[in-house]
């Protein structure tokens, strides 16, 4: 990042690269006017550093700015969406067996996105969508699980006692396992005789609407941790990913993130990117 003052008469940016208040207004964070206040109140950060100086140059393609804390895409080609998935939709561009998969919510955009992680085919709800290739793979690394709430629909009369179990964690083929998070939301017929753990009986009706919130990104892990409890999943809906939340958004309809959205997930990914780097 250069710290050099204008010169007078503006062009083309040069190899010390452009003013950061005409960098912040291009992004969208507020009119250039606006962005020079925010600068001279010391309330912009660029690769880590408080900038107070109005000639302030950076260079979009690798300098990192923060305004009030929260990270700011300079790149204006980078496109963030969130899907609600249905039911029955694969999550990939492009399905060899030919079931129904992302491209048709895709296909009439403009830019080429991909997405982040997955849900299952019987599985719905929050997707995310982008073209930034660096923050789909932060948020894809085995060490940064990102916390993400599911609503389950699930069979038999759940017990306080047993979300109590999956907090403490059970034990799964493939390792211990744990939720961070979860409640019970509503419960319908079926008998609340049944000790903790103990397997849902033969014909028992009714079934239970819980919330469950955990890190892990294994492979159906919610689906699994359920009917390792004794209460298959019947239905399943991811309703948060990180700091996004799926809010009124319809089932098969697709929007682009808000700046505030954005904002808070690039904040939250560099702030594992960080902490991943120091690991590695």
């Amino acid at each position: 990042m250069s710290t050099g003052h204008d010169g007078g008469a503006s062009g083309p940016a040069s190899n010390e690269g452009e003013r950061l208040q005409k960098v912040l207004a291009a992004a969208g964070v507020a009119s250039r006017r606006v962005s020079e206040q925010y600068i001279v109140e010391g309330r912009v950060r660029v690769n880590g550093r408080v900038v107070t100086e109005l000639g302030s140059r950076v260079h979009p393609e690798h300098d990192r700015v923060e305004v009030d804390g929260v990270a700011v895409q300079l790149d204006t080609a980078k496109r963030y969406y969130m899907l609600n998935k249905p039911r029955g939709v694969v999550s990939s561009m492009r399905d060899e067996q030919g079931r129904p998969d992302l491209r048709r919510y895709t296909d009439e955009l403009e830019d080429r996105v991909y997405n982040v992680g997955r849900l299952d085919q019987d599985t719905s709800g929050l997707l995310l969508l982008t073209n930034d290739g660096e923050l789909a793979h932060v948020l894809a690394h085995p060490s940064f699980g990102v916390e993400k709430t599911y609503i389950a629909k699930v069979r038999g009369r759940v017990a306080p006692q047993t979300l109590q179990r999956l907090k403490q964690g059970i034990e799964l083929e493939d390792g211990p396992i744990a939720i961070d998070r979860g409640r019970i939301l509503q419960s319908q017929g079926g008998s609340q005789g049944r000790s903790q753990g103990q397997p849902q009986a033969r014909g028992e009706t009714g079934s239970t609407m819980v919330e469950l919130t955990l890190h892990s990104g294994r492979n159906r892990i919610v689906r699994r941790m359920m009917a390792e409890v004794g209460h298959p999943v019947i239905e399943l809906v991811r309703r948060q990913f990180g700091p996004l939340h799926l809010g009124t958004l319809q089932s098969g309809r697709l929007r682009e993130l808000t700046k505030v959205e954005l904002g808070q997930l690039l904040t939250l990914s560099r702030a594992a990117d960080g902490g991943r780097k120091r690991k590695d």
